[in-house]
């Protein structure tokens, strides 16, 4: 959610009134808001993209709730030390979070392990341990009309007879401090940004926030006109007419098997009735490819901390599964493939199957990974029903991302076109016909070279290097991943740098190249990167015959307030995922929307930007998604194109040779090794 302060008053219409009156009190408005901690409650694109949903829908004046885990400690924060990335604890909530409200008059219960009872009236699960869902609720208001959502948060509490109900426990001081266990559930966010984790803990944070936001959903609808009783039981008829879950990736996914839990086994609804409720009211958002990336949580994990919901799974596949024997009879093949369950050295329920069949919608996050979605990874669930497969492309919030961030550019776009568009950026379109109004163009160039220099006195400050403020700032900030190439962007820094050193008279647009992210604490190639590209920003920046032409920059910690620091200083932004690995990407857009030129692939939602803008005001380069996979089928040598490219060779082998690393040449041997033998 990164910081709520400057964010809030301009969707009040308050921040004027607010810095002048704080200005009167002599003191400075931005200074204030620098003290105010980031809330990163999510790891990179997919909980950011949930932070501006919620913007978007309050501004829309849609009744929507964003309900997630209220972490003790967040994304962690990185510090560089000797070039390598070391993790600190995010202690967020230090001084407190002036935004939050606990609500303990709705705090609720969420159950794990035990076991399954079956009589004639159903099935019971018992003998179960309970952990309280705390929860927290923080305002999310709309764009200057007189609406305000709620994010819940659920914080995990120990029940106060935890562990002393138990009467052989006789040590009572252990009893208490064994609550922690209970209360570990909300402790921390797990880092891993595209990777699954099969972690215990993790499994019971993502069916906490399930368990517990279903049982508020339908509290919820019950005490609206709609949850009418007829004598005793609840109608549920209605439920879907009035409530719509969308399934943010497969983390979410129990909610499914819970749903029905709560219809079969409480509610006392019959299956197929259950069933018809349940898919009518989720909907699933794919935002990955990568097969590592996949959710696969092993059967027997399941079976111990939630017995029940093993058991529904199972009856959601066996009817699954006869439902396409039906339709394709002595096909094995293809219901193996269908499968929620994995066989194989352990078995593994497959979330993604789950969110498919279980939901009524399944969305891709650009028009070329929805298509990937249809065409290779679910491909036999989308030839069952080929309606349910949709595409919507992602987005981000202009208030944010241009109001908050770039006061200067939305001014002067404001001026021309009115303010309308701060609502609705297609009206953007109206600024075509200043393109030859040359006092314009200068104004917004004006505006750039401001942030440009504001953001070099920034960078002066915190990294005591001289940046030359009329140089490119060339800029790629986002996770480090393989995928994503930060690689290659060093690669390219070594070229431009053996460039320079070979004909230093020869005329090169000075350029600044800012590399910033985090990598997940467990992932070596991902932190050797960054040792890398600090072990080249060392060499690149201390040659006194390169001087100011070429600088490199590692941007520690980076981080919502940050992004919003680096995205409107920038002229070129880097957006070079191998094509069909990238779903979307949004830091694209943030960077468009600021006036930064493109260079790209032809991945994820670049593809659109270059439809809307004209592939000719985009850099595009590099392999499309056929290329790729014609290279993956006849093979890719490494080796030949090192023995054809004299620059790679030179560049590769200043890697290789400890060129970047005089005190240990074999340094970066893995990452040498990884680019001839397995670069994905």
């Amino acid at each position: 959610m990164g910081r709520t302060l400057q964010n809030t008053m301009i969707n009040l219409g308050l921040q004027n009134a607010c810095d002048e009156a704080v200005y009167q009190l002599g003191l400075d408005m931005e200074e204030l808001e620098e003290i105010e901690e980031d809330a990163g409650l999510g790891n990179g694109g997919l909980g950011r993209l949930a932070a501006c949903f919620l913007d978007s829908m309050a501004t829309l004046g849609l009744a929507a709730y964003g309900y997630g885990i209220r972490y003790e400690y967040g994304i962690f924060n990185q510090k560089i030390r000797d070039g390598w990335q070391v993790e600190e604890a995010d202690d967020w909530l230090r001084h407190g979070n002036p935004w939050e409200k606990a609500r303990p008059e709705y705090m609720l219960p969420v159950h794990f392990y035990g076991r399954v009872e079956h009589s004639a009236s159903g099935a019971k699960w018992i003998d179960t341990q309970v952990v309280l869902a705390l929860p927290y609720d923080t305002p999310v208001p709309g764009y200057m009309n007189n609406t305000v959502n709620t994010m819940r948060l659920w914080s995990a509490r120990a029940p106060n007879d935890f562990n002393l109900r138990d009467f052989n426990v006789g040590d009572y001081i252990q009893a208490v401090l064994d609550r922690n266990l209970a209360e570990n559930i909300s402790r921390v966010l797990y880092p891993n940004d595209n990777f699954f984790e099969g972690k215990e803990l993790r499994l019971k944070q993502e069916y906490f926030v399930v368990a517990a936001t279903l049982q508020d959903i339908i509290r919820r609808f019950k005490a609206s006109k709609f949850g009418s009783t007829d004598s005793v039981r609840t109608v549920f008829d209605s439920f879907p007419d009035q409530v719509a879950i969308q399934l943010n990736d497969t983390h979410p996914a129990m909610a499914i098997p819970e749903l029905m839990r709560i219809f079969v086994d409480i509610e006392k609804l019959p299956w197929d009735k259950a069933w018809d409720i349940t898919k009518r009211t989720f909907a699933y958002t794919n935002h990955t490819v990568l097969p590592e990336a996949l959710e696969r949580w092993p059967v027997d994990l399941v079976e111990k901390l939630l017995p029940r919901h093993l058991q529904i799974i199972y009856e959601i596949n066996q009817r699954h599964l006869d439902h396409i024997a039906s339709l394709f009879p002595n096909d094995v093949d293809r219901l193996r493939r269908m499968s929620l369950i994995e066989e194989g050295d352990t078995k593994r329920i497959n979330m993604a199957h789950l969110c498919i069949v279980g939901s009524h919608a399944v969305n891709g996050v650009a028009k070329i990974h929805s298509e990937i979605v249809k065409t290779q990874v679910f491909e036999d669930f989308a030839e069952l029903e080929p309606e349910k497969f949709q595409n919507k492309t992602n987005g981000i919030t202009p208030r944010r991302w241009l109001l908050l961030c770039n006061p200067g550019l939305a001014e002067l776009i404001a001026e021309k076109i009115g303010e309308d568009y701060v609502r609705d950026l297609s009206q953007l379109t109206k600024l075509h016909k200043f393109v030859d109004d040359d006092l314009f163009i200068r104004e917004v160039a004006k505006v750039k070279q401001e942030n440009k220099v504001k953001f070099a006195l920034y960078l002066e400050k915190e990294y005591k290097v001289k940046i030359n403020p009329s140089s490119m700032f060339d800029v790629h900030v986002k996770r480090i991943h393989e995928y994503k190439r930060q690689l290659m962007n060093c690669l390219h820094i070594i070229t431009m740098y053996n460039r320079i050193r070979r004909d230093p008279a020869k005329l090169f647009v000075p350029r600044t190249v800012i590399i910033g992210g985090k990598a997940a604490p467990g992932y070596h190639m991902a932190k050797m990167i960054i040792k890398l590209i600090n072990a080249v920003a060392q060499v690149v920046n201390n040659d006194p015959v390169v001087g100011s032409k070429l600088k490199v920059i590692f941007l520690e910690n980076y981080r919502v307030s940050l992004a919003e620091k680096v995205i409107p200083a920038t002229d070129l932004s880097e957006q070079i995922s191998t094509a069909g690995t990238e779903a979307s990407g949004t830091g694209n857009m943030k960077f468009m929307l600021n006036g930064a030129l493109t260079i790209g692939t032809m991945d994820g939602a670049n593809v659109e930007m270059a439809e809307e803008a004209g592939e000719e005001n985009l850099f595009i380069f590099g392999m499309r998604v056929e290329d790729v996979t014609e290279l993956d089928r006849k093979g890719y040598n490494a080796q030949l194109y090192y023995d054809r490219l004299p620059e790679l060779k030179q560049a590769v082998d200043q890697i290789k040779s400890g060129f970047f690393s005089p005190k240990d040449p074999n340094l970066f041997n893995d990452v040498v090794n990884m680019l001839f033998h397995h670069d994905r």
